[in-house]
């Protein structure tokens, strides 16, 4: 078997794994039905006409801009990827250093990263306007700038350290550097997944521990219910940049922790916090992390696999001006591959992320054992987070990671249902 072959042999098999796993670990009914039948889905969530025209309102203000945003960055990854100009920019900033493969690889993935972004900068700032426009963010503009600016050094810096183990890899072991690569790829999601909340969480928000008090106990009591007790309940310093609310649980172990947003300390009655905090709480309970990382291995794995089997490919290869994977002006049209990858994958990966959701849900529900705080949580959290109840079929698939609103206020509804004395 050619090295190609093994390679296309490789991601197939993984891929295989990959799909088992989420046939296996998806809660495709995290309910059963009723014995009347399911609730019947109220596409207006129960909010109030001004409140769904706001929605709307924005929603139609943001999504052109971000579907013309995405469209935009694969483009400009295509043409840098497809073409030999990719390859003449890798080789130009490269030159002053002396043009070694190294920098070659470093500072062309920099150069690539910062063209991307200055791309899709003028619709970010467009939907930075939009959102300030509307209230929900608070972020000055140098703040913002700020966030820009490091998100795009971490993700260059992350994806530069990435392609050059690829290349390094590709030319010492030009037959099997692929399989090296996505077992490199496999272990660095697991690792990333336990080093995130302690390496780039505070590169955006800082954190400090919730005051004592009735909260603070009654988060931490939550947790010990759940069979999951956390080491601290932190509050996030999220108005700095919005009028969001939400909270989420982060970290393995001795790093896992609550963290809540202090506008949802502002705005929301304690008996709200704890279902929030209880849905969270439903992931570690599931195990989600832990799964979703082990989705995220056998994905980076077969992904990289394919992209082996890519980037042995002639004609993609004469068209990129690269003459083989450890060459590094292959990296713009890797970066291209992975893009493609990473936008088909997004509707398998958010359809299995809104199950997974609706299975916290109903967990919040039965921590709780408090329909009525879940339903008015979910609206309040619909109402300043200028979330629309009810998306458009096909946008909802494609970037839907949660139910619709409406949709786990009518899975209340079934969990009451279900629940009654």
């Amino acid at each position: 078997m050619t090295a190609r072959r093994a390679a296309l042999a490789a991601a197939v098999v993984l891929g295989i794994a990959f799909a088992v796993v989420i046939a296996v670990r998806t809660p495709w009914v995290p309910l059963p039905d009723p014995v009347g039948g399911r609730t019947p889905v109220d596409p207006t969530a129960g909010l109030s006409e001004a409140q769904l025209n706001r929605a709307e309102s924005f929603a139609a203000a943001l999504r052109p801009a971000s579907l013309i945003s995405l469209l935009l960055g694969l483009t400009v990854s295509a043409v840098l990827g497809l073409t030999r100009a990719g390859a003449r920019l890798v080789r130009a900033v490269a030159r002053p250093l002396g043009g070694g493969w190294v920098w070659q690889v470093l500072l062309g993935v920099l150069a690539l990263a910062v063209i991307g972004r200055l791309a899709t900068l003028p619709l970010a700032a467009y939907g930075e306007v939009v959102r300030h426009r509307y209230g929900l963010s608070t972020r000055s503009w140098g703040l913002w700038l700020r966030d820009v600016a490091v998100s795009t050094a971490i993700d260059a810096g992350l994806t530069a350290l990435g392609l050059l183990a690829l290349v390094w890899l590709a030319r010492r072991a030009p037959r099997t550097w692929w399989a090296w690569a996505g077992a490199g790829a496999a272990a660095f999601v697991v690792v990333g997944s336990f080093l995130w909340p302690v390496l780039i969480e505070p590169a955006f928000n800082r954190f400090q521990p919730l005051a004592e008090g009735r909260l603070r106990s009654d988060l931490l009591q939550l947790a010990e219910e759940n069979g999951t007790p956390v080491q601290d309940v932190l509050v996030s310093d999220a108005s700095r940049r919005t009028t969001a609310l939400n909270a989420y649980v982060s970290g393995f172990g001795t790093t896992r922790r609550v963290v809540v947003y202090d506008t949802v300390l502002e705005r929301l009655p304690d008996e709200q916090i704890e279902s929030i905090v209880a849905h969270e709480l439903g992931h570690v309970a599931n195990d989600d992390v832990l799964t979703g990382t082990l989705m995220g291995a056998l994905g980076a794995g077969a992904g990289v696999a394919a992209l082996g089997w890519l980037l042995s490919s002639p004609t993609l290869l004469r068209r990129a001006g690269a003459e083989g994977p450890g060459d590094p002006r292959v990296v713009p049209l890797a970066l291209f591959l992975i893009t493609v990858g990473t936008l088909l994958s997004a509707p398998v990966q958010n359809g299995v992320s809104r199950h997974v959701e609706a299975r916290a849900d109903v967990h919040a529900l039965d921590l709780t054992d408090d329909p009525e705080a879940f339903v008015a949580m979910q609206q309040d959290l619909a109402a300043s987070n200028l979330s629309d109840p009810d998306p458009p079929g096909v946008w909802h698939w494609f970037f839907g990671s949660h139910p619709t609103v409406a949709q786990r206020l009518a899975l209340a509804a079934d969990w009451a249902e279900l629940n009654r004395p």
